[in-house]
């Protein structure tokens, strides 16, 4: 649905530039890390975890992004950089590690370790769409990114796509999907796009970091989710190495 919506924004920008071929391999990998691993291992993962464990193991992210893009730029990394790095994957062990919430039917370990898989994923698509944004608009770049997503993942998800019994949808359900398909994903791809065209793709991914405040919230509320005190832990361990790996004073 969000690809349509692309589609349908298209017809009312103006005239784009032509995508040049020796661009073609870079927005397969994009579509490839941003669409069909990224979502595929986020979406399962979730599936198994509980939504506050995937919420604050996104924030892995920008520290990856941080320490990939400094490798690629030729950046120096700090100590100060080293040790963000370390208190976030302590966190994230922390989450992984923790056995005593696990449930019968789910498989926590599991969904967590597929949401760090596609924080991988997406964090080399943050620092190979960076060109792409300098060359072609970001409607441009994330539509065709989502269109070519899209036949990657359809092979993969078309068996459960048709098992949908839309006729038994309530209102609450198409609400659900709106959310999702409308500000979830549609409006925060824009949103992405445009701030890693505006900023440095280390930069753009540090505001990761005020998706969990939300998540967790609404966790707690809508999922009666419980804040424990290995979360807060694990929590203040990752926010800490988010704010120091992307710390620019050494």
């Amino acid at each position: 649905m969000s690809l349509i919506l692309f589609w349908i924004l298209f017809l009312f920008k103006q005239p784009e530039k032509k995508i040049d071929k020796k661009d073609i391999p870079a927005f397969l990998l994009c579509a490839l890390a941003a669409i069909a691993l990224n979502q595929m291992l986020f979406i399962k993962g979730l599936s198994f975890t509980f939504p506050i464990h995937a919420a604050l193991l996104t924030l892995i992210t920008p520290i990856l992004i941080t320490i990939i893009a400094a490798r690629v730029l030729r950046e120096k990394i700090t100590f100060t950089k080293m040790f963000g790095l370390f208190l976030g994957v302590l966190g994230a062990v922390l989450l992984i590690s923790n056995r005593q919430i696990t449930v019968p039917g789910e498989n926590t370990v599991l969904g967590d370790i597929l949401v760090i898989l596609s924080a991988f994923a997406y964090t080399f698509y943050f620092i190979v769409v960076k060109p792409l944004m300098n060359k072609y608009s970001s409607v441009q770049v994330i539509r065709w990114i989502f269109t070519i997503g899209f036949l990657m993942t359809l092979p993969f998800s078309f068996r459960e796509f048709s098992e949908i019994t839309w006729d038994v949808f309530t209102l609450k359900d198409w609400l659900i999907l709106f959310v999702i398909v409308i500000p979830g994903t549609f409006l925060a791809y824009i949103f992405n796009v445009y701030g890693i065209q505006k900023l440095s793709a280390s930069k753009a991914g540090a505001y990761i970091y005020s998706q969990p405040v939300f998540a967790v919230v609404i966790a707690m509320i809508f999922l009666k989710e419980e804040l424990s005190l290995y979360k807060i832990i694990a929590a203040i361990l990752i926010f800490a190495g988010v704010y120091l790996s992307n710390n620019k004073r050494d």
